[in-house]
């Protein structure tokens, strides 16, 4: 994952407040909202790092699951020309819709730089 800090599976965003002159961060994929800051990388990440741990503690001692829930479905917003694409593609592959957009999501996080950087040169 580009631009974030990783620390026992766990990852942070890293952003930059001009106004302050701080780079600070949040702890993404929980509950709840563990952030951090710092006034240079090296800083910014002892931060990260220290708040991952903390939080751990801090849920074992509560007994509490760290992770946020997933169920596994979630709904998706396209142009109904897109939907209207990927239903006759599915048709055309003799398979079900949600399993080809599942085949479009497993390559997309199996190829993440070379898809959203493409993405970023096309625009």
């Amino acid at each position: 994952m580009a631009d974030n800090l990783e620390h026992e599976g766990y990852f942070g965003s890293v952003e930059y407040s001009s106004r302050d002159g701080l780079l600070h961060g949040k702890v993404i994929g929980i509950n709840d909202l563990v952030s951090y800051e710092g006034t240079s990388v090296k800083e910014l990440k002892e931060a990260f790092e220290g708040s991952v741990d903390h939080y751990l503690e801090t849920c074992k001692e509560l007994g509490k699951e760290p992770n946020r829930f997933y169920r596994g479905g979630f709904n998706i917003r396209t142009s109904s020309e897109i939907h209207r694409e990927l239903s006759i593609m599915a048709e055309r592959k003799k398979m079900k819709l949600n399993e080809l957009v599942n085949k479009a999501f497993d390559y997309l996080v199996k190829n993440e730089d070379k898809v959203l950087n493409q993405n970023k040169v096309e625009q």
